[in-house]
């Protein structure tokens, strides 16, 4: 998926001007809109959609539609979501970069409303240190930061990688983290993103990570975030979901999948031969409105849900075999 910047201004009657707002547009082929659709909805439920392939050009007032929609192409389709432009973007282009790389969609991502020199960096200014659960804090790795006693610090530079610790779904698996792991564990990390989860689970005590990524891009900055953060217990390689993830020594204390609730749903009859007895699986990226459909899936595949915590629509799971 290419990112893209629009030269041509825009105005949107009900989000305001450029100079308030950032649209993020992703075109896709238009067998793939409702998946889009289904991504977009994650950042902001209020979407602008360009599907012009059921106009019917046989129509007797066919005069009175514009002449740029009657030659648009139909085969593709189009969302866009508004973003305020005082808040960074590049945490919101990354989890659609991943979310759609791991749906299989082939999409282009174009925004406007940010200057094209400004907008791969703007974010940092808005990327501050934050504290997670008792004693995790992630810090911007061009920040200073002296922690207080007892903090975890964990330093990030995200790059083009979906996890700065920003956005809802994260924090709630690194607060169920802190809970589940105690030292010891071996963690299994599915759509690792950044690494965070990965770096966050080894300095809490984990034995060993291995932390794995569909986007080629993700695992080169999930790579070079294990390398900086000092932790000599993590692995980081390409795989799609659970194919190729390494049983070679045993299976995972801990697995976190902080994905979709359809990709979850599509592991779920896999991901039991790679979890130890005893072990949880921390799944999230649940939005609220697929939570139960993720928990009849998990039950009928063996599994019981052990905690569920929720954040500003977003649902995580706790789960374990029966």
């Amino acid at each position: 998926m290419s990112v893209d910047t629009m030269d041509k201004d825009y105005t949107c009657q009900d989000y305001g001007t450029q100079n308030e707002w950032t649209r993020i547009k992703v075109t896709v082929p238009l067998e793939q809109l409702d998946e889009l659709v289904a991504v977009m909805s994650m950042i902001n439920n209020y979407l602008q959609i360009e599907d012009y392939s059921d106009i019917d050009l046989k129509t007797c007032y066919g005069d009175l539609i514009d002449e740029s929609i009657l030659n648009a192409d139909k085969t593709i389709a189009s969302v866009s979501v508004y973003v305020p432009a005082d808040v960074g973007i590049a945490d919101r282009i990354a989890f659609i970069k991943e979310r759609t790389a791991t749906l299989g969609i082939d999409g282009k991502i174009e925004i406007s409303g940010v200057n094209e020199d400004d907008w791969a960096n703007s974010w940092k200014a808005y990327y501050k240190p934050i504290k997670i659960g008792e004693k995790i804090v992630i810090v911007p790795a061009w920040e200073k930061y002296s922690p207080s006693e007892g903090e975890i610090i964990v330093r990030m530079d995200p790059g083009m990688a979906f996890g700065t610790g920003s956005h809802e779904t994260t924090r709630l698996v690194i607060g169920l983290l802190e809970k589940y792991v105690r030292g010891g564990e071996r963690v299994l990390d599915v759509g690792t993103g950044s690494g965070i989860l990965a770096i966050c689970a080894s300095k809490l005590g984990a034995e060993l990570c291995r932390a794995y990524d569909i986007d080629p891009v993700a695992v080169r900055v999930a790579r070079e975030n294990i390398k900086d953060s000092g932790e000599k217990n993590i692995t980081c390689d390409q795989s799609d979901l659970l194919r190729g993830v390494d049983l070679s020594d045993g299976g995972y204390d801990v697995i976190c999948a902080n994905i979709v609730a359809d990709i979850i749903i599509r592991m779920t009859p896999d991901v039991g031969r790679y979890l130890n007895d005893g072990g949880v699986i921390l799944a999230s990226g649940i939005i609220t409105e697929r939570s139960e459909d993720v928990v009849e899936c998990f039950e009928a595949n063996g599994f019981e849900i052990k905690e569920r915590v929720v954040d500003n629509g977003w649902c995580a799971l706790v789960v374990g075999k029966k």
